[in-house]
């Protein structure tokens, strides 16, 4: 009997172990000096019983809450071996998530493309371009996929697919994500078990690492995900069609399922018009002087409609939501009266009653 000869072969081209230890110790850096998010109590009266809390993710050091994400679709591909130190990166995106990818590109000194619909905020554009990225402007939302993965090929660079990989490059059992990092903070508050989390979905990777986690944790905590009209999240979780034109409220919504989006650790769906998002947006403004963007008032909607149930249910309890990024990407677009009229987005029918809903819990059409 002969014996087969052993085999040792070694990848074609293999990225210096040495830079990949350099790059992982920057992006580690980058963590410790980031301090966690405040989680702020929006206060209702306290005879109410029912308390709303808002995290505010846009004190990350690029703005938003996808700077989590970008930080963490960078270690997952530089540790998979897919980026290198002569890696172009190329992301398509509604804007946040590249404006902090092109953070991260700039810190490792890696090319940075976003591809982009042209409907983008102009705003946002220009903080990918400030961070050092260069932007593809494509004409619909629908199509940032595949001109990304083309452009990935041909600079022989790296894709990074934030709408596939968001809920396998977060660690949902806990290592300080989103999840863990807001039942820490509640432990000390009258409900640190709130009833419910709320949040948007974009790639769907936030929804996932919730849902995973509270199931992981064994908490009695439901999770709801909020969908602006003309998404494809809320018809495809009521088994309807789910192809649609896309939404206008940049950050959250899509014209198609997202490969990240796990519908099983889904409780609730709710659909938010745009113009209650943006009534509740300028709300927020009003009554407590915090300046967002429109996906935070979509999640505002959604966590104000669950608390007007608990306290019509005689229940107390307290509900979390997120507040994603700040007002000055949105500037010229969602901020803008005369934009708002150009797009046919009145807020004003919704606004007239956002305060006495607040005031009473009690909800009215």
């Amino acid at each position: 009997m002969t014996r087969e000869p052993v085999r040792d072969v070694a990848p074609k081209a293999p990225i210096d172990r040495g830079w990949v230890d350099w790059a992982v110790a920057r992006l580690r850096a980058d963590t410790l000096r980031s301090a966690d998010t405040h989680l702020l109590q929006l206060r209702t009266p306290a005879e109410l019983g029912v308390d709303v809390y808002l995290k505010d993710e846009s004190t990350h050091p690029t703005g938003s809450l996808k700077h989590r994400l970008a930080r963490s679709l960078f270690l997952y591909a530089i540790c998979n071996g897919d980026i290198g130190p002569h890696s172009t990166v190329v992301e398509a995106s509604s804007g946040s998530t590249a404006i902090s990818e092109a953070y991260f590109a700039r810190l490792l000194g890696l090319p940075f493309v976003a591809v982009v619909a042209r409907s983008t905020s102009p705003d946002k554009l220009a903080l990918i371009e400030r961070e050092g990225g260069r932007c593809e402007l494509v004409g619909s939302a629908g199509a940032v996929y595949e001109v990304a993965r083309r452009l990935a090929d041909e600079l022989g660079g790296h894709y990074l697919d934030q709408f596939t990989n968001a809920e396998r490059a977060t660690d949902w059992r806990g290592n300080n994500n989103i999840a863990e990092s807001i039942f820490e903070q509640l432990v000390a508050e009258p409900h640190p078990v709130p009833e419910w989390v709320v949040v948007g979905a974009g790639t769907g990777g936030t929804s996932a690492t919730i849902g995973r986690y509270l199931r992981y944790r064994g908490l009695a905590t439901r999770l709801a995900v909020v969908d602006p009209q003309g998404s494809a999240f809320l018809p495809a979780y009521a088994a309807e069609i789910a192809d649609t034109p896309g939404s206008r409220i940049e950050g959250i919504g899509r014209p198609r399922v997202e490969p990240s989006f796990m519908p099983r650790v889904v409780d609730r769906m709710i659909g938010v018009p745009d113009a209650a998002s943006v009534a509740t947006m300028l709300f927020l403004d009003d009554r407590f002087g915090l300046r967002a963007g429109p996906s935070t008032g979509t999640n505002l909607y959604g966590a104000l409609m669950l608390a007007c149930e608990l306290r019509a249910a005689g229940r107390t309890g307290s509900i979390v939501t997120l507040m994603c990024d700040r007002a000055d990407r949105y500037a010229a677009t969602f901020w803008d009266a005369e934009w708002r009229r150009a797009q046919s987005i009145d807020p004003d029918p919704y606004r007239e009653h956002l305060d006495r809903i607040w005031d009473t819990l009690s909800w009215t059409p």
